[in-house]
């Protein structure tokens, strides 16, 4: 699930994003408003955080710019504790709104929330075979028995899992998994299949990751095939 931050405090948009990146998201920083506003119209973010005082094009005219063709889940995070400012956010499109300092463990639960809202045509809870998968409580079991997923090893399983039978490449698996940047040439996305592979599938009989050759990744269970 990737997550967009328009913040200029360097401080916080890094406490963001690695905080964000150990939550298991692909996260994206932008420092100022047009910045922002560009990735935000160019890109699909499951939900973008986004302060209001912003250099080039504050947090406002962002949202105002943005609901004009999308509807992006948007939280505002600002210093500002004014109730005109709150109203002001919402009353432009703002779905929720959090004040400077704010709990990070809140921020992930209301991150959490407007997904679920946002997002509810696509189920909360997947099954392939004997893998059962809980996107909510973010937790694992084959046949029973929880696997030990790190955060990205569970945010590369939601993806294959969002798409089972659809076979994806190393490029679109880097882009969903990791942050914009992500360096397609590497072969970070192998390590990652191997290392999920072996969780996954080394202990059970029956494999669910598969790799076609010159192809990419499908997560199915063939069974039935």
């Amino acid at each position: 699930m990737r997550i967009l931050i328009i913040e200029d405090e360097d401080k916080t948009a890094d406490y963001l994003r690695r905080g964000l990146s150990e939550q298991g998201y692909a996260v994206d920083v932008a420092n100022d408003g047009l910045n922002g506003l560009h990735l935000a119209l160019e890109l699909d973010y499951a939900v973008i955080v986004l302060d209001v005082m912003l250099p080039s094009l504050d947090g406002f005219g962002v949202l105002r710019a943005l609901r004009a063709r999308k509807q992006t889940p948007v939280i505002m995070l600002t210093a500002r504790e004014r109730v005109e400012d709150r109203i002001h956010g919402l009353r432009e499109g703002a779905d929720d709104y959090l004040s400077k300092p704010f709990s990070f463990l809140e921020l992930v639960a209301r991150l959490q929330a407007l997904t679920r809202r946002s997002g509810s045509q696509e189920p909360v809870q997947v099954q392939i075979g004997d893998l059962f998968i809980d996107l909510i409580s973010r937790k694992a079991l084959r046949a029973g028995q929880r696997l030990d997923l790190t955060a990205k090893e569970f945010s590369l399983l939601t993806v294959l899992a969002r798409r089972q039978g659809q076979i994806l490449s190393k490029t679109a698996i880097a882009e969903m998994v990791w942050d914009v940047n992500f360096d397609s040439d590497a072969n970070v996305v192998e390590v990652a299949i191997k290392r999920l592979r072996a969780k996954l599938d080394n202990p059970f009989e029956e494999k669910l990751l598969h790799t076609i050759r010159g192809m990419g990744y499908v997560l199915e269970s063939r069974l039935a095939h």
